[in-house]
């Protein structure tokens, strides 16, 4: 944290890292390897034998998984990148990179799914043969898979991101479930619907999921405040602050999926000194919000009457 005194205003600036990274730990390299390689095969086996035998559910469940590949790699490279040193062209480094892997993602998979759907209709109207043992064989090896690779991420549930990856996989294992549970209806009863009715309600599960995904990325990737920051809880403690006598110019935003930044404006009054209200400021924002990238500017009444920035409606 360091602060300067310029012409009547003091900019305080600190990284306040009380909150994990957004990067995966060192760690999860191997996590993400041998997942990525469990779940690229077992998309494979669950494309041949989806087609042999005639499987919408089993197909539907491919195409989920084959966005869970592409989101554990895209969830790797990030992780790679964010750990990459800021740079005189990217001064915040690359942790805007998981926020675009997200919505990569989202968007990519929500695209597989419309055409899953679009099958499924189709199998609904003309229902065919569906070998049914052969599928439930499929998805309980998927719950396996899933499940091995949500259990190589449950360690990590105080990093956002892996948290994120091992909900989604173990997510994944109860759909598998809901493929082995359509497989033996099917092989009981002998209807041939309950294949493609099945594949449409993954397809549901599938798009309810990833819909807010696709929301939380697009309002990163457009500077929204991060889900699970109020900011007008944040602009009345920063108005609370000893000393401060107004706040404006207020900005919150996330440098990546887990990390948080803000700019703020604020009018002092001269007392305490400038440097302990900064200090306080970076330091609560960092344990209370978790908020560890601040940068704050104190300014007098007479330099605020005069800052272009103060009107609430001025960017």
């Amino acid at each position: 944290m360091h602060e300067h005194d310029h012409s009547g205003h003091a900019h305080g600036h600190s990284h306040g890292h009380a909150h994990a990274h957004a990067h995966a730990p060192r760690g999860f390299g191997t996590a993400f390897a041998i997942g990525t390689a469990l779940n690229a095969g077992f998309v494979a086996a669950e494309v041949v034998y989806g087609l042999a035998a005639h499987a919408t559910a089993l197909l539907a469940d491919a195409m989920h998984n084959a966005g869970d590949v592409l989101g554990l790699l895209l969830a790797w490279g990030a992780a790679v990148l964010a750990r990459r040193v800021p740079s005189l062209r990217r001064t915040y480094g690359w942790g805007r990179g998981s926020i675009l892997a997200a919505l990569v993602n989202a968007v990519v998979l929500l695209i597989g799914v419309g055409a899953i759907a679009l099958e499924a209709v189709q199998r609904l109207l003309h229902p065919a043969p569906v070998a049914a043992v052969t599928v439930a064989v499929v998805a309980l090896i998927g719950i396996a898979v899933n499940g091995l690779t949500a259990l190589m991420f449950s360690r990590g549930h105080d990093d956002l991101n892996i948290r994120a990856t091992f909900l989604h996989m173990a997510g994944d294992a109860l759909v598998s479930l809901g493929v082995v549970v359509a497989a033996l209806l099917i092989a009981w009863t002998g209807a041939a619907w309950i294949d493609p009715v099945a594949g449409l309600l993954i397809v549901a599960v599938i798009v309810a999921g990833t819909w807010g995904v696709l929301r939380d990325a697009v309002n990163l990737a457009m500077d929204a405040v991060p889900p699970g920051i109020a900011p007008a809880e944040v602009e009345r403690f920063l108005g609370a602050l000893p000393g401060i006598v107004e706040v404006h110019d207020l900005h919150i935003w996330g440098l990546s999926t887990t990390e948080t930044a803000l700019t703020a404006h604020l009018v002092h009054d001269g007392a305490p000194p400038a440097e302990a209200v900064v200090a306080q400021a970076t330091r609560e924002l960092a344990a209370r919000f978790a908020i560890g990238h601040a940068t704050l500017q104190l300014e007098t009444r007479a330099l605020a009457s005069t800052c272009r920035l103060r009107p609430a409606h001025v960017v």
